[in-house]
């Protein structure tokens, strides 16, 4: 009896241990055990007496409180009102009763008696696209192969005049709670794989999976300016889920097929340009195709071949932005091909012009023949 006195002296108030008053309502006390349970947990501190011995001591202090008739005997007479088997033994109860009390609306809301369910799985739909649709958007049906709800069964996968039933395992919560030492863990029911429910008659059409291969003809809606990489989301048009779970998304992935005439960079639109050998050095003006309509490009005399002209706002408006780029052309000189007999005589004529008037009419080709003879006189020297 003396070792026994000797031992409650020892101890913490219970109110202090939880850091109470000794007026605090229910709510409080499990809200203080809640805050050192969490805080002290051997799985949070591995290898700490220390804090093994502060859970220890708060959920004691815990177990009594919480218990009206222990918290009455506990403020009339102290530790001594209240019994080694009450106040020490209870320590050996399961302590997934006390985390139940305490942690069940944080762990257990989602699960406890309600048939798990799984949101569907998202697809994707690679979607080749015209530099024309892309540039202005359009409206386009695609077909889409998927997992879909099984018209047999409605989507329970149990046959026709019969239903699932609460898994006799789990009681219909999907997860079964193994018991480890003080700890309670919960986990998957391996009967009915997480489902809350056992078809005891499974659909002939869908061998009880609820679902079956089908496909859906779907709408999307491009809008103006996408470019290769770009995607639209449909929400809840991917696959079906399982047990009455919410549909996934369809992502459509766009790919812009290249454009006979134009190349796209970004905003702007990149095209060649072939004009004759006339044009070139008389100058002229060309009717130029956009994306927009024709217009009219005017070529200065002399142009070289090569030579960028930037139309203003003749490239594209992206999905990102409000601007609109620009139309760059560059302009290509073609050698004529298949000439007759005259032809070729008045060439040879010209060329012959050309070179009475020295390097003056070739600047580009006198610049380029002397940089090649001070190499090679720099190679010999």
């Amino acid at each position: 009896m003396i070792c026994r006195i000797k031992w409650m002296a020892n101890k913490r108030d219970y109110y202090e241990v939880l850091d109470l008053s000794r007026n605090a309502t229910e709510s409080e006390i499990k809200k203080a055990y809640r805050r050192l349970a969490m805080k002290y947990h051997p799985d949070r501190n591995p290898d700490n007496k220390g804090a093994e011995e502060k859970f220890k001591e708060s959920k004691e202090a815990y177990d009594v409180l919480s218990d009206e008739r222990k918290r009455s005997a506990y403020d009339q007479f102290g530790h001594a009102g209240v019994s080694t088997s009450a106040a020490e033994g209870d320590q050996n109860a399961g302590f997934g009763d006390i985390f139940d009390s305490v942690f069940g609306d944080i762990f257990d809301g989602s699960t406890r008696e309600s048939q798990r369910v799984y949101k569907g799985a998202d697809l994707r739909y690679n979607l080749d696209l015209s530099l024309e649709d892309a540039v202005a958007g359009t409206i386009i049906k695609i077909h889409v192969p998927k997992l879909v709800h099984c018209q047999s069964c409605g989507g329970s996968g149990a046959k026709k005049g019969s239903s699932p039933v609460n898994c006799p395992t789990c009681n219909g919560a999907g997860q079964v709670r193994m018991q480890q030492g003080f700890f309670s863990i919960q986990q998957t029911c391996p009967q009915c794989r997480g489902k809350g429910k056992t078809i005891g008659a499974p659909c002939t059409s869908c061998r009880g999976q609820g679902r079956v291969k089908g496909s859906k003809t779907i709408s999307v809606k491009v809008p103006a300016g996408v470019d290769t990489g770009d995607r639209v989301r449909l929400t809840s048009e991917g696959e079906v889920g399982e047990n009455g779970g919410p549909a996934g998304d369809l992502y459509v992935h766009v790919l812009v097929k290249d454009h006979v005439i134009f190349a796209r960079d970004g905003k702007n639109l990149h095209c060649d340009i072939p004009i004759s050998f006339v044009t070139a050095v008389l100058g002229g003006e060309l009717e130029i195709l956009t994306l927009d309509g024709k217009v009219k490009l005017k070529v200065p005399a002399e142009t070289q071949s090569g030579k960028l002209f930037r139309l203003r706002g003749k490239g594209v408006r992206s999905v990102r932005t409000s601007s609109k780029g620009d139309l760059m052309c560059r302009v290509v000189v073609e050698t004529p091909v298949d000439l007759s007999k005259k032809q070729k005589e008045l060439l040879s004529d010209f060329e012959d012009s050309m070179k009475q008037g020295g390097n003056k009419h070739s600047p580009r080709a006198s610049s380029w023949l002397d940089g090649v003879k001070r190499f090679f006189d720099n190679a010999t020297n």
